[in-house]
């Protein structure tokens, strides 16, 4: 057992959750494997069926690999943990002397922390679907595990521009434009206007503006416009016009393209929005999430096989294409499935296709937790990440091996974002992982392309020799602030109290390493074959302030940005037809590139004693309550991720990544003794009456005040005075253990 499973074993059995793990009441043994039977009943009942896969030997297959793997992944455990003593006992020997950044650097080369660059490259992945390749867009991030939410993020390659902008702040509420009660044309004639401008601006017309337009006419391959003052006009690049959806002769559909991505203006004369435009236009519908990650690890709760379970469910059915979730919304009853492809008449008169779902990639779970759906001989629960790349890349077959239907992958590939790793062996581990279960599914080598998530800091100085060790399967780097931070303050937690959390955006490391991710992807040859992403906008409701501010992601080369939600892409691909990627890419590869010293640049506080005691508390309410808002739902209902109210009562989108910043500020400041223990645990308590108070609207909702002893108070308080002995500064160990004693 290795000491990351010891650590999990030694929280359960502190809260008295470890049951005889061999318990033939609730496990099927295969060979030396003891499998829940939820989760073998899974396999058999739903997986297996329609794909050449017999069960006891999926068993046998995973019994095989796990021998492999099993202890290849403890190895590498042991030395994130090897690696992380020395640098704590660099930082302690040299307390109170000035950093050294060439001595820093040379001791991370010393320790094979930091690595020489070889010579340059570019990647050679094969069967790479466009909207990886070469569309620039929005990629949406969703909990899987959540039916209701994977099929909104799945259905989002398609959205309606007005819908996005009547129901967003985008739109002012100034001169009578309220949102308030039904609908209000003065706001409604807000939004027309603003959509238009959009397509005089992305699609002109050679003369004339689309305010001025009375009707659209198919004149053989040619789209015709006619305006107001009676004269008819085109496009300015008829090579924009696709196509139309309807007959020519009264087309319900204009279909146009820039910059890679699609636009539809939909026309009905007879529609209550139609009938008062000149034009019948009754709105414009934009390409939207291009991708979206279905993540079975920040954003779920996946404690046990029944949750494993709903993970695997949940991919199955997008998968297979049959997913489908019925819910009430007012006093009715819905039902949410795929929605089919979009069809148009091409130009050309032929017909035309095109996909009316997000390519779906799907997030593993990183090397660190186990998961007990699956025990050894010894009793001990088995690494997740292996059981997820079993399972989620089996599930993938029903895509792959499918005649008809919905489809996910047209170039027949399986894309599996893996986060959390810490340089280039633990790249080469999941490479050579993915090829053992290509191999013992029968499957095409290299079928399984993997995304690299540079949220960590060894990855990060690593980059490149991590995109050497998967440059036949790498489609995706992406920069993930949020945990790079928490990486950063844990791996140099003896260095010093850090900066405040406002503050660390300004750190010189920051701005260094969002640059170092862009050059280093496009010096191996990404533009044009792989993504390159940036990270989410975490204030869904604050959408005018992302307009404002995410057009700096195609700006900077990454050609996708996570959003939180539908109507949050189809805002943002707004700045991918304003901007194309691949011609600032092209324009980025001759600029200087990012300083590794400045990406080692340790974002400590130069004099922590100027700090008063109330911008110290306001830290620490800060950090305390967003921990709590997370942990109480995660804990307590199972809910990974989720619009957490700040302590002003901004909603924030919240995941393990957000907690465990939090978390490692406060127990770096506990360490450093810039705060109390004492004082750490009555903000606890003060914060969360102030979360009680938030969630006072919820029936189910369990208090954490006054009595403070629940599992998720609890839990926050680990998290914040445990934090610094936590492996890599992560939340997974306290979360996972506290989640399974309230489940009992």
């Amino acid at each position: 057992m290795n000491i990351f499973s010891k650590l999990l074993s030694l929280l359960k059995s502190e809260t008295e959750m470890v049951p005889n793990p061999l318990d033939n009441s609730a496990r099927i043994k295969y060979g030396n494997l003891y499998v829940s039977k939820t989760l073998d009943r899974f396999l058999h009942e739903e997986l297996a069926p329609g794909i050449n896969i017999q069960p006891s030997l999926f068993w046998k297959s995973l019994e095989s690999i796990l021998n492999t793997f099993g202890p290849k992944n403890a190895e590498l455990l042991a030395i994130r943990e090897d690696l992380q003593e020395k640098i704590d006992n660099w930082h302690i020997e040299r307390k109170g002397q000035p950093h050294s950044k060439i001595e820093y650097k040379e001791f991370l080369k010393d320790i094979g922390y930091l690595l020489e660059e070889g010579d340059n490259f570019s990647i050679e992945t094969s069967d790479v679907d466009p909207e990886i390749k070469t569309i620039a867009g929005p990629q949406l991030v969703v909990p899987v595990m959540n039916a209701r939410f994977a099929l909104n993020a799945a259905n989002a390659r398609w959205g309606s521009l007005y819908d996005a902008l009547y129901g967003t702040d985008v739109i002012s509420e100034d001169d009578g434009a309220e949102k308030v009660g039904g609908y209000n044309p003065v706001r409604g004639n807000k939004v027309i206007a603003f959509a238009k401008n959009f397509l005089n601006e992305t699609v002109p017309l050679r003369n004339g503006a689309y305010e001025d337009v009375t009707n659209f006419l198919i004149l053989g391959e040619s789209l015709q416009i006619e305006l107001s003052n009676g004269t008819r006009t085109e496009l300015k690049n008829s090579s924009q016009y696709l196509g139309f959806s309807g007959s020519s002769n009264d087309p319900s559909g204009i279909l146009l393209k820039n910059n890679n991505l699609h636009l539809e203006i939909q026309i009905d004369k007879e529609h209550n929005i139609g009938i008062d435009d000149p034009a019948g236009i009754k709105d414009i519908v934009l390409e939207s999430a291009v991708t979206t990650i279905q993540d079975c690890e920040d954003s779920v709760a996946a404690v046990d096989a029944s949750d494993k379970v709903l993970v695997y469910r949940n991919w199955l059915g997008l998968m297979k294409g049959d997913l489908q979730e019925t819910f009430s919304k007012g006093n009715s009853q819905m039902t949410r499935s795929l929605n089919p492809d979009k069809s148009y008449t091409s130009k050309d008169g032929k017909e035309l296709s095109l996909p009316g779902r997000s390519l779906m990639l799907v997030r593993n779970v990183g090397h660190l937790m186990t998961n007990p759906a699956v025990l050894d001989k010894d009793g001990n629960e088995i690494p997740e990440g292996i059981l997820d790349a079993m399972f989620t890349i089996c599930i993938a077959k029903h895509d792959l091996e499918k005649n008809n239907g919905i489809s996910n992958s047209r170039k027949g590939s399986i894309y599996i974002v893996k986060p959390k790793m810490h340089g280039p062996k633990e790249v080469k581990f999941t490479c050579d992982l993915f090829a053992a279960v290509e191999k013992e599914l029968s499957m095409k080598p290299l079928c399984v392309k993997v995304g690299i998530m540079d949220e960590e800091r060894r990855t990060t100085v690593n980059l490149k020799e991590c995109i050497r060790i998967a440059k036949d399967r790498v489609i995706f780097i992406n920069t993930g602030f949020l945990d790079r931070t928490g990486d950063e303050i844990h791996t140099s937690m003896e260095a010093g109290p850090m900066v405040p959390k406002d503050q660390m955006k300004q750190q010189p490391w920051i701005a260094a390493y969002e640059d170092w991710n862009v050059d280093t992807g496009l010096k191996t040859g990404f533009k044009g074959k792989a993504q390159i992403g940036k990270g989410m906008w975490a204030m869904p409701d604050e959408m005018l302030e992302m307009f404002k501010a995410k057009i700096m992601h195609p700006k900077s080369g990454a050609n996708c940005a996570w959003v939180p939600s539908p109507t949050a892409a189809t805002l943002h691909v707004i700045h991918y037809h304003q901007i194309l990627v691949a011609d600032e890419q092209e324009s980025l590869k001759s600029r200087t590139g990012a300083s590794l010293d400045d990406i080692l640049s340790i974002p400590v506080m130069e004099n922590p004693a100027i700090l008063t005691p109330p911008e110290i508390q306001n830290e620490l309410d800060n950090n305390a309550q967003g921990i709590l808002g997370y942990v109480v739902r995660w804990v307590d209902s199972g809910v990974g991720c989720s619009k957490v109210p700040d302590i002003n009562n901004v909603g924030l989108m919240e995941d393990r990544a957000t907690c465990r910043i939090s978390s490692q500020h406060i127990a770096n400041w506990l360490h450093h003794k810039i705060c109390s223990e004492e004082q750490v645990i009555e903000t606890m308590k003060k914060m969360a009456i102030i979360v009680d108070e938030q969630n006072s609207h919820d029936d189910t909702y369990q208090n954490m005040a006054p009595d403070y002893n629940g599992y998720a108070f609890t839990a926050a308080l680990d998290l914040a005075i445990k934090g610094r002995i936590q492996p890599s500064g992560y939340t997974e160990p306290i979360l996972h253990a506290k989640r399974l004693e309230y489940k009992k």
